[in-house]
Parts: structure tokens; C-alpha cells; sequence
């Protein structure tokens, strides 16, 4: 069977007429086989014969999984079809609307299962992104976008006026420090965890911090916003004070603002009495936007008629009626930002409200954000266990520098990332370093803040040295396995309540200790010391080409952790905040969970 993809440049419409040169390709075949199955490409867009009602009898059914923002306007749509006998090669096409939430469906499809859907409209390519990254997910075809919307700032009047709403405009950073200040304003925002608003808002902030300074800032509203975030984008607007005049004196815990979409505020303002109507304020430095992406759900084991009636669909939502329904529920389809739309999501001259859309965040673009907001969320424990042995003396082709020089930044890098807070200690390893013993503590896993006394400098100031001062060790061998048991013990019996605990284990070779535990005897023990009731998730990053990506995800896997595999050293400290993304993201979203403010 042919592949049943539209090019990905063949849009519904967005806010943004630039190009998305990251956004993955799609085969074109389904361009020809519409062509052949309706002989003209005139057919094609018109959407093949009618044959009016008896088309019913013999339906092809398609079931969508649709964000739930955008659930109403395509049932909707469905049920316009349905009314119109739009056909697929003549037979009609029975449409039923689930709506699910994005992040649940993307979680079933990572662990290749699929919904119960041929069909998946997230509220945004975040999502499809996340499943194509992971190599056991279901394949998702992306086919092109649906409709789109702007992500911003919306707040009550009165919290609005204070700003100067219209007529002045903010940044992200000033906004989010507006919040900073006092409790005039109170933001909140869906979980970046588990909401695409809430995560591409993040991005923009974390994007903004740039500087050393910046990201001592960021780290902060991120802390401040964590105190007010909900679990879902419809349960953040139920923060919202309860009262009909929606003033500042309702109850102080809930929130004058929030990070919104222009629709979720646009479908707030059309049933919100005068008084709770939001204002939307578009930062300068660009709105991100929601782009609703639709794709096939494991196109393989669809039937041909599927895939042409579901793409059949899609060429439906494209029709200028279509676009003009789903602006009426208050999403943007082409360049021509409907002024409807945007007064009644409270937006207004001179909000910058027709400025293209920001440029898409690289996957390492989410990828820093969601680590950093992990880790200022909860707070973190973890030790670093570094390999010393002599092999980290090669050279990394292309830069000069060795293997160690390039992991001494690449920590040092990461160590910025970290609050005060957050403990973090440091071991290294090679054979026979201390004796007998083939690891040493350099520095024991403390709160970066603490001094030991006075005039002592900190424990960051510490670590900074000690990241600085490693040095492989002439002659030395990899002493991976007794190094990985004695740091996970020591670990899991400091476990700390209420942080994210992990050991982080960089080597860039495989165990050359005959002396040690043997592996499956490390990893039976690596099972008996991991406890769910208090995880410490083992990450092993596995450093050139001597690693051994197997080695490193089975110690991993023993205990709930993950392995990472990496050519340049450069890249430790990308991969160490995937890795906390990865096996803190269920303790993230639960502690992020317990401070909903909804009532």
C-alpha cells in the first residue's frame, strides 16, 4: 500500500507564513494516488463525487483524537460533513470526535500502544515531536496543521490596567517579573509537564534568560510560577477568582493572571460576565502558538480507505467555510488574523496581536527548559560519578581538547543550571584510584547553598573547583561495576523526601576491573536496593565510541533510570537535563499537581 501523506508545506492555515524547516517530512505519494482515485487534481480539492444519500449506507468510519480546545469546533465540522454527504471515493465518511488530552495520548503512543483513533489532532507538534523521538513509540505521519493560536498573557481588568493594558507592551521576562512583585499580580499556568501552553511559554522564558544572571531570573519566576500551576489548561482557568466582579479582594490565593491561549481566552470571554472578561497581553519577544498538527496513527495498519477518507478530511477543513467555523470558535486559520477573534479574546491596538508567531523551540530547546523546570520545581539530590580512567585523555576530534576537558565544561555548564537549593556531590572512578578501591568521594552531595563555615566558600564554589581540578588517571582502567554499586548504595540510603533523587554515572568505556561484581550479579543488586516508594533513578551517559549503549541501558533500566549515548562530550550537559526530563517526569507532574489552586 502506498503512503497516504499530504506535503508537510500544504497547511490548514497559521498565524505564520515562514517556513518550518525543522518540521519532519512526509512522502507525497498521497498526492498521486487522490490524483488517481479522482482522476484530475481539480477532484482532489473538491473533494471527489457525491452520491448523495446513499453514500450513507456503506460509510468508511474514522475516529479522531482531538485536543479538547479544538474537540468542539471539529465535531462541528463533522457534523457538517456528514450533513453535505462529503464522500471519499464515493462511499460517505462517518466522523467521531474524542477528545483527549494531548499529553495522555503522546504518553500511550511512546509506549507503542495507540488510542482508540486513526486519526490525532494534538494542540501541538510538541507532542508529535516527543512520540518521533522515541524509538519503541507508534509511528505518527504528521499531514499538515489544522488551525492555530497565540500563546499570551491573560489577565482581569483591574490586574490589566495596572500593566498600562493596550497601550504598553512587555516581554516575557517582564511579565513573568510582574508577577515577581508583591501580590498585586498573581500568574498561573497549566504544568509545562503536561500542557503544550504551559511548556512553549516556559521555552520563551527559559530562551530569554540567556545570561548567567538570566538564568538565576528564570529560575526564580520558574519557582514563583510552580506555586500557582495546574494540572491542565481547563483547570487553570478555574483559578480564576469566583466572584462575579472578579476584584483582587476574592480569595488572595487565586490568580489575576494567566498563561493562555487566544482561544482558551477568546471561549473564557464569550461566557464570562463583564467583570471575570480577560485582556491579552502578546509579549514583544513573540507569541509561540499552538499549531494543532494532524496525523495518522500507524499509518501500516490503516486500510486504504482510511487513509484517503481521513486525508479527504483534512482537505475538507481547508475550505474557506471551514476556516470561517473554526474562527468562530475563536482559532486562527490563515495570515489575515481575524480582528472577531482577537477582540473577543481581549486583545487589542497596539498589542502586538499580528506579529508572526515565534520561531518553534528545537526539541533541545524543550528539552533545557522542561530539565531546568524539573529540577527548580521539586528541587534535586544528585550525585555525579565521573570516569577518571586514562582513556579520557584522548583527544575529541576537531576541538583540541581531550575527552576530560570537554566534561569539565560540559559540567560546569550544567552546575549553572542548578539553584541553591538543590545538593549536588561529585565521585570519580578508575581502577585501583584509592588502593584498592576504584572511586573516591570528591565532594559528598550537599545543598549548594551551605557553607561549612564561616569564611568558607560554598558548595557550589566547591564543586566548581572540583569539576575543574579532574584529571584522568595515567594507566588507569574503567572500574564501572563496584563504582555503580557503592554510588547507588550511598545514594539510595541519603535519599532525600520530596526532591528528585538520581545518580548521574559518566563513562566513557566499559567495566575493565576482573576483579569486580560481575554484571548480572550488579544488576540483581541494583534491583533489590531501587524501591518506588523512594526512587533514585540510575542515569548513565555513555561517552564515545568505546561505551557500550547496551551495558549502560541495562544497569539503567535496573533501576527505573535511563541510558543516554553520546559522540562529543559537548552534549553531557544537554543529555544530564533530558535525562532528569525523562526519569523525573512523573514526580514533577505530581508535585506540580499538588499546588492546584482550583476549587
Amino acid at each position: 500500500m502506498g503512503r497516504h501523506s499530504l506535503p508537510d508545506r500544504s497547511r490548514a492555515g497559521a498565524a505564520d507564513p515562514r517556513p518550518r524547516a525543522r518540521r519532519r517530512s512526509v512522502a507525497i505519494a498521497t498526492v498521486l494516488v487522490l490524483t488517481v482515485a479522482g482522476g484530475t487534481a481539480a477532484a482532489v480539492r473538491g473533494g471527489l463525487l457525491s452520491f448523495g444519500s446513499s453514500c450513507q449506507d456503506d460509510p468508511v468510519r474514522l475516529t479522531l483524537a482531538v485536543a479538547p480546545d479544538l474537540a468542539p469546533a471539529l465535531r462541528a465540522a463533522a457534523e457538517r460533513a456528514r450533513t453535505e454527504d462529503v464522500t471519499s471515493d464515493g462511499r460517505c465518511i462517518a466522523l467521531t470526535v474524542s477528545a483527549q488530552d494531548s499529553v495522555h495520548v503522546a504518553d500511550t503512543l511512546r509506549r507503542g500502544g495507540k488510542p482508540d483513533a486513526q486519526v490525532w489532532v494534538p494542540d501541538s507538534e510538541v507532542w508529535v515531536e516527543r512520540v518521533a523521538a522515541d524509538a519503541r513509540a507508534t509511528q505518527v505521519n504528521q499531514l499538515g496543521q489544522v488551525a492555530t493560536s497565540p500563546v499570551g498573557v491573560a489577565m482581569l481588568p483591574a490586574a490589566a490596567r495596572s500593566l498600562g493594558w493596550p497601550k504598553k507592551t512587555y516581554t516575557w521576562t517582564e511579565l513573568a517579573g510582574a508577577a515577581l512583585r508583591g501580590d498585586s499580580l498573581r500568574l498561573g499556568a497549566a504544568d509545562p509537564a503536561r500542557s503544550a501552553t504551559g511548556l512553549l511559554a516556559l521555552t520563551r522564558l527559559n530562551a530569554a534568560a540567556g545570561t548567567k544572571s538570566g538564568q538565576t531570573q528564570a529560575a526564580a519566576m520558574m519557582k514563583a510560577l510552580a506555586q500557582r500551576v495546574s494540572a491542565t489548561d481547563e483547570q487553570v482557568l478555574r483559578t480564576l477568582p469566583r466572584g462575579s466582579s472578579g476584584t483582587e479582594r476574592d480569595d488572595p490565593e487565586r490568580n489575576t493572571a494567566l498563561i493562555l491561549s487566544e482561544q482558551a481566552a477568546f471561549a473564557h470571554n464569550t461566557t464570562a460576565d463583564p467583570g471575570r472578561r480577560l485582556d491579552l497581553f502578546y509579549p514583544t519577544d513573540g507569541s509561540p502558538s499552538l499549531d494543532h498538527p494532524y496525523a495518522l496513527v500507524d499509518e501500516a495498519e490503516l486500510t486504504t480507505d482510511e487513509s484517503r477518507a481521513a486525508v479527504r478530511f483534512m482537505t475538507y477543513l481547508r475550505q474557506p467555510a471551514q476556516h470561517r467555523l473554526l474562527e468562530k470558535y475563536g482559532f486562527r486559520t490563515d495570515d489575515d488574523v481575524s480582528r472577531t477573534v482577537v477582540d473577543r479574546a481581549g486583545g487589542s491596538t497596539p498589542q502586538p496581536y499580528a506579529e508572526p508567531s515565534a520561531e518553534p523551540p528545537t526539541g533541545t530547546d524543550l528539552q533545557q527548559a522542561l530539565g531546568t523546570w524539573t529540577i527548580t520545581v521539586q528541587s534535586a539530590r544528585i550525585t555525579t560519578v565521573v570516569d577518571a580512567s586514562a582513556s579520557m585523555a584522548e583527544p575529541v576530534p576537531g576541538t583540541g581538547r581531550t575527552r576530560m576537558d570537554v566534561t569539565r565544561a560540559a559540567l560546569l555548564q550544567a552546575l549553572d543550571t542548578f539553584t541553591a537549593e538543590d545538593e549536588i556531590g561529585l565521585w570519580d572512578f578508575a581502577t585501583r584510584l584509592d588502593g584498592d578501591t576504584d572511586y573516591r568521594v570528591l565532594v559528598p552531595t550537599e545543598r549548594l547553598g551551605d557553607r561549612k563555615g564561616a569564611g568558607d566558600g560554598t558548595q557550589r564554589s566547591r564543586l566548581t573547583a572540583a569539576f575543574g581540578g579532574l584529571e584522568p588517571v595515567p594507566g588507569g582502567a574503567t572500574g564501572l561495576y563496584d563504582t555503580t554499586l557503592a554510588a547507588y548504595r550511598a545514594a539510595t540510603a541519603s535519599y532525600a523526601k520530596g526532591r528528585f533523587n538520581a545518580l548521574v554515572v559518566l563513562t566513557d568505556g566499559v567495566n575493565e576491573d576482573p576483579g569486580s561484581i560481575s554484571r548480572s550479579a550488579l544488576v540483581a543488586e541494583l534491583e533489590k536496593l531501587s524501591d518506588p516508594e523512594r526512587p533514585v533513578p540510575l542515569v548513565v551517559i555513555a561517552v564515545g565510541p568505546e561505551a557500550s549503549r547496551d551495558e549502560a541501558a541495562r544497569l539503567a533500566e535496573a533501576t527505573g533510570g535511563i541510558a543516554e549515548m553520546v559522540d562529543d562530550p559537548a552534549q553531557i550537559h544537554s543529555v544530564i537535563l533530558k535525562a532528569i526530563v525523562a526519569a523525573g517526569a512523573a514526580g514533577a507532574a505530581g508535585a506540580a499537581g499538588a499546588g492546584d489552586t482550583a476549587g
